[in-house]
């Protein structure tokens, strides 16, 4: 999988179906000269809950100096749920506030209702189209046949799967230069403390490469911290599953470790150059892990996507 289910024992974080984040895109607009940013969360949405996490920051991080350090930070909070309606308001933060976990900055958008409808509508404020609301998942994965020792069946775990999306589209001079890194991150607000308890970039890392007994210290790290702390745990890992040598398993791991998704957006868009909602992100791991030896799982993106904004199906 992606990353749902990204708590130890392919639980959720901290058993809230709301706090597992899935996915991260970012992509092109349809529109030139804007870049579209897409986090998800909550798997089979909206069976467990409803809505987003009322007591969460979901964030969408941005490095534009290659210093795994967020410059640039989107940050999302949610109301309670009320008679079946949530609202949210929307944060820009740089510099010093873009690298903490908190909600801060400028507020862009305030009380923007959240569609737990299924519809597509969404708020322009400012020149920035934002979207909060339920949309079905576009990851693709064979999961019966990868359990089933890659034996594959050709149907899609998530092909009538929901999830809760955020879509955000900028200007592209907001980010202020034309590579840069992203990452998603949801903190949840207990005791009074803010605590990570998901992050990730990369699809599939943590089913793959993260082991139970880290995954929450992973969860709850830096991605500038991820060389010093996991490299060595992801080489015996490729090792094991790839009969990968160090040095080829550490050139390999050079593009998820630290695990920031780098976008340039004067190449086309393909993952690992940023990802769209079509890329194939469970072909690309299994041939990491097995060192080529399994290309992909055969199966093909989700035919219901939108061609505009918010782009999810």
């Amino acid at each position: 999988m992606s990353h749902h289910l990204s708590a130890p024992n392919l639980r959720y974080p901290r058993d809230d179906a709301r706090l597992d984040l899935t996915d991260t895109f970012v992509f092109p607009a349809a529109e030139p000269g804007r870049t579209v940013f897409i986090q998800d969360s909550h798997p089979y949405a909206p069976s467990d809950s409803t809505g987003f996490h009322p007591d969460a920051v979901y964030r969408i991080n941005v490095d534009t100096n290659g210093d795994a350090v967020a410059d640039v930070a989107f940050s999302f909070v949610f109301s309670p749920t009320d008679d079946g309606g949530q609202t949210f308001t929307l944060y820009h933060a740089v510099g010093a506030d873009a690298a903490a976990h908190e909600a801060a900055g400028e507020v862009l958008a305030r009380d923007v209702p959240v569609s737990l409808d299924g519809s597509s509508r969404y708020t322009e404020a400012d020149g920035y189209r934002v979207f909060a609301g339920l949309r079905s998942d576009p990851f693709f994965i064979d999961l019966e046949g990868i359990v089933n020792n890659f034996q594959f069946t050709g149907k899609d775990a998530f092909g009538n799967a929901n999830v809760h999306g955020i879509a955000l589209e900028v200007p592209d001079e907001t980010l202020g230069t034309e590579k840069v890194g992203v990452w998603s991150r949801i903190s949840l607000k207990e005791d009074g403390t803010l605590r990570s308890v998901e992050r990730g970039a990369h699809p599939s890392v943590i089913a793959f490469l993260v082991p139970d007994e880290i995954k929450e210290a992973y969860n709850a790290g830096e991605p500038a911290d991820d060389r010093a702390n996991y490299l060595q745990t992801f080489i015996a890992e490729l090792a094991h599953t790839g009969k990968y040598e160090p040095q080829a398993a550490e050139t390999t791991l050079a593009t998820i470790v630290p695990d920031i998704l780098a976008y340039d957006r004067t190449d086309p868009v393909a993952y690992p150059n940023g990802r769209a909602l079509t890329d194939d992100g469970i072909s690309a791991r299994l041939a990491m892990v097995s060192n080529g030896a399994i290309p992909g799982d055969g199966l093909t993106p989700h035919t219901d996507l939108l061609p505009a904004f918010p782009y999810l199906g």
